[in-house]
């Protein structure tokens, strides 16, 4: 039986790698990393089908290294510990160190990455994890710190369109037919900027002509796949479509929409985990100062859903999403850490002003830290004026309220405690 059609057509050098030049076009970050035929351990942040299997085959290739992979949705810790075992017998001197290609590494559990960090820490093993999911929520702090993270984006239409010319005039099977693009948009709506998908959706077209020349139409690709090409795809492009429109509901204050497109998602088959964490997010970023409650619901929902499971985490996911539709907005605290995170990077790392300095020593207390420093419950209201920022910075605004009802009476105090600094 023949390979399919997307593991004929993977590619075996970077030069007919398809995409994400960021990464490995000329001078980027990490081609110059293989070129110099040393890695350090890395993970592959990125939606399904752009290339971060291949990516990594490719780099062992390259590097002539043993290549050992394993799945997170199918091995335990042993499993883990008996490839690293392999990898330091197998291991030889001055050469470059095995690498362990973690597939899915997010469905890892914390003893699983946990039986990670010592291989990865001591080069027994370049470790390179594939993720779909965003690795700050889903990957541990130990071993994300051990690892470089590169994100690879969706492939752009250009690169689908390479992808398939390639597939109809190299692939020998497919070159037993003459086969014509005529039309393209349905295989690239189906396939959702999936590779993998993109080429399934050929091969299968082709194989079911039932003469020698196909010629492929947005018709005839729904004809064969029979199936709504809106469909949603928790793998695929769909997938952050859907949870766009979602966010942006929320945010634009209708609750019917925040739900319609929840039932979308959780009729997809979503991650309830997914769902919640947006929540969350939504609720710090676009209700924020304007209702804190906001975030609590948005915490408490996420905990229902983890102690309840499915289909009824639908119900506090649901109540979620509406509290969060239906309440006053506010950015403000979003754009204040965005302006003060930009203006760190401007200004660099400016001193700490000595009067906001700890002195455990005499020697600095000699210096001058923490003189003159005002306790504030010393003083009226428990306010008094001093200078918090550094001195090069004396009168910077970040901050800058939103006059919702609830942020307002936070507005209101900061006028009564600085006066004209916080007036807008």
């Amino acid at each position: 039986m023949s390979e399919p059609l997307a593991e004929r057509m993977r590619p075996r050098t970077l030069d007919d790698y398809v995409g994400q030049k960021h990464l490995v076009g000329k001078d980027a970050v990490l081609r110059k990393m293989i070129d110099a035929g040393r890695i350090a351990s890395f993970i592959l942040w990125g939606p399904p089908g752009v290339g971060k299997t291949t990516l990594a085959q490719i780099i062992a290739n390259k590097l002539e290294t043993p290549f050992y992979t394993l799945s997170a949705v199918t091995s335990g810790v042993k499993d883990v510990r008996d490839v690293i075992e392999r990898a330091k017998n197998g291991k030889f001197f001055n050469r470059v160190s095995p690498i362990l290609f973690i597939d899915e590494i997010h469905r890892f559990s914390k003893s699983q990455q946990d039986s990670l960090l010592g291989a990865v820490e001591r080069g027994v093993v370049t470790l390179i994890g594939a993720t779909t999911e965003n690795p700050s929520f889903e990957v541990i702090r130990p071993l994300l710190s051990r690892c470089q993270l590169y994100v690879l984006k969706p492939l752009e239409k250009d690169d689908l369109l390479q992808l398939l010319e390639r597939a109809i005039t190299q692939d020998g099977e497919l070159k037993r037919k003459r086969v014509v693009l005529e039309e393209t948009g349905a295989m690239l709506r189906y396939s959702g900027g999936d590779a993998r998908k993109l080429l399934n959706i050929l091969e299968l077209v082709v194989d079911a002509a039932d003469s020698d020349e196909v010629v492929i139409t947005d018709g005839l690709v729904e004809r064969q796949l029979q199936q709504n090409p809106l469909a949603y795809d928790k793998d695929g492009e769909m997938h952050y479509d859907i949870i766009s429109a979602f966010i942006k509901s929320i945010r634009g204050s209708d609750p019917d929409a925040a739900l319609y497109w929840m039932a979308r998602m959780i009729e997809g088959g979503e991650d309830p985990q997914f769902i919640a964490r947006r929540l969350v997010i939504s609720a710090a970023e676009d209700i924020g100062l304007a209702n804190p409650n906001a975030l609590l619901m948005a915490n408490a929902a996420f905990d229902a859903v983890m102690k309840i499971g499915w289909p009824e985490g639908r119900i506090p996911l649901a109540e979620a999403a509406v509290y969060l539709a239906s309440s006053p907005k506010s950015n403000s605290a979003y754009m204040g850490i965005a302006s003060a995170t930009d203006l760190v990077r401007k200004t660099g790392n400016l001193p700490v002003p000595l009067h906001l300095r700890n002195a455990p020593t005499k020697l600095m207390e000699q210096l001058g830290y923490h003189d003159g420093y005002k306790y504030v419950h010393d003083f009226p209201e428990n306010f008094t004026e001093q200078q918090y920022l550094p001195e090069a910075l004396k009168g910077e605004r970040l901050w800058h309220a939103q006059h919702s009802p609830s942020e307002e009476k936070l507005y209101q105090q900061m006028l009564r405690c600085w006066k004209d600094r916080y007036k807008d």
